[in-house]
Parts: C-alpha cells; structure tokens; sequence
C-alpha cells in the first residue's frame, strides 16, 4: 500500500469517525436543535408539501410536518437499532463461534451446519417474513436483525479459536487447571476480538440501512414515529412534486452507511500490519 493510499484512507476514516460523531450529538440533542415536534401535523396548503426554506429547512411533508426535525428524531431511531441489532448479533456470533472453535468435534460440526443454514436463506426475505408474522415496531425490527445477521460474526471467531487455542499461553493455562470457561472468555477471547471490532463496525452501517429498507417496505419503524426509511415512503408518492423527501433522507442513510465503512476499513488496517504497508 503506497503512502497516497494510506493518507486517504487516513483522512477518510477522520471524516467518517467525524460524522458519526456528529450523528450522535444530533440524536442526543435532538430536542435543543430542533423547535419542531416530529409528530405534529399541520394540514393548512400554505404548509403542507413546502420545500426547503428559512421556516423549515428541509422542507415539509404531505401532513405539514417539518422534515428537519423528522431527520433529526429518525437518527435516534436509526443508531438505536444499528447498535442494539449488532449487539445481539455480537453475543450470539461469539458466544457459538467461541464453543465451536474450542471444542471443535461433533459441537462444531452441529454449529456450523446451524450456521449455513442460516446462510443459505436470503436475509431480507427471512427478516420480512418474521416480521409480517410478528407485526411491524421498532424493538422487534433490532432483534430481528439481531438474530439473523449473527453468522459472519459465528465463522469469524471460530476461526479466530482454531489458531489461538493451540498457542503456549493457553496449553499454560490448562496446565494450571484454568477451567474451559476461564480459557475462553479470559485468555483466548480477548485476543480473537480484533477482527470482530472490524466487523460489527461495518455490521452498524448494515443494520441501518436494513432497517431504512424494511421501514420503507412498511414493516419497520411505523409512522407517526420518525425514521429515515418512512420518510422516504412518504416522498416516494410526491416524488415529481416534493423531491425534498426523497432527497434528504437518502443522503442521511447513504452518508452514515459509508461512515461506518470508512471506520471500518481503517480499523481492518490498524489491526492488520500486512495491510498498513510500511514506509
């Protein structure tokens, strides 16, 4: 990797640790940046479907609410389930790649095949079909995705304990009568966590755009409560007239995925000398 390559990768992972940092503190101060309540309609002509202007900034839409303030409370909804999913998916995948690559035998046999499984099934179709069983709401679209989005994670850290458990400092360990719960969750997991960083970074910019897909199908987040996925439900019907709706949430949803990604790539090459290259 050239010195060019490595100072973009550099000043793009600041760009995009900078934006998701400023995503926070909009979701956290959502209530002081914004004087609009997201939820409030306002039916007369003169407000509904207005574009973007000094009064409201990203305009309004076909109920008069102001958009801004809709972007800004959807945020929260779009972190909070971008974190809470990949946590789920975290303590499975880890806890099952973790037993399977220690144990290894008819336990990682049995594991993996639960694991292709799971692979095999196309994601969305499956987290669709959950959720129009269940019903629609925003903590059953997080676990959903949560436990169908664990299997990366699973063959990641299996493969992580297949190399480290053969290392000195665990057959020191065993030695000394450290019990198999204390060999993994003390010495080897620790050292396995590297890769998983990388992974459940990139896992976040996934959820959210997961979660804009299944609210913008109907069965995510449901209106009146904002999400950058029914606002681009909204703005697909005034598409000729209101491009606005489209427009905006689009980029929010584009901008944070490719954050998270910028992230990650430069996590990948933290972690991974033969990818940072010398001088």
């Amino acid at each position: 990797m050239n010195r060019l390559t490595r100072n973009w990768r550099r000043r793009s992972a600041y760009l995009g640790f900078g934006i998701i940092i400023t995503m926070f503190i909009v979701a956290i101060f959502a209530p002081y940046i914004t004087k609009y309540n997201p939820t409030q309609t306002n039916l007369k002509p003169e407000v509904r479907l207005q574009p973007p202007s000094r009064e409201h900034l990203l305009g309004t839409d076909e109920l008069g609410r102001d958009v801004f303030s809709r972007m800004v409370y959807g945020a929260r909804i779009s972190l909070t389930v971008g974190f809470v999913a990949v946590g789920i998916a975290l303590l499975i995948g880890v806890v099952l790649g973790a037993i399977a690559g220690y144990y290894g035998g008819w336990i990682d046999m049995i594991i993996m095949r639960i694991v292709e499984v799971f692979m095999c099934l196309p994601t969305i179709f499956l987290i669709l079909m959950i959720l129009a069983f269940l019903g629609p709401g925003v903590i059953k679209v997080m676990v959903v995705i949560g436990l169908t989005s664990w299997t990366g994670l699973a063959r990641l850290v299996r493969a992580e304990f297949l190399s480290l458990k053969q290392r000195d400092y665990v057959q020191a360990a065993r030695a000394l009568g450290a019990s198999d719960f204390r060999i993994i969750f003390r010495h080897i997991l620790p050292n396995a966590l590297g890769p998983v960083y990388v992974s459940a970074t990139l896992g976040v910019g996934g959820a959210i755009l997961t979660e804009s897909a299944i609210s913008f199908l109907g069965l995510g987040v449901q209106i009146p409560t904002p999400s950058w996925g029914n606002i681009l439900t909204s703005g697909m019907h005034y598409l000729d007239t209101a491009w606005w709706l489209m427009l905006f949430p689009g980029l929010a949803i584009l901008i944070t995925v490719l954050s998270y990604n910028l992230v990650g790539e430069a996590l990948r090459d933290l972690m991974d000398p033969r990818l940072r290259g010398y001088e």
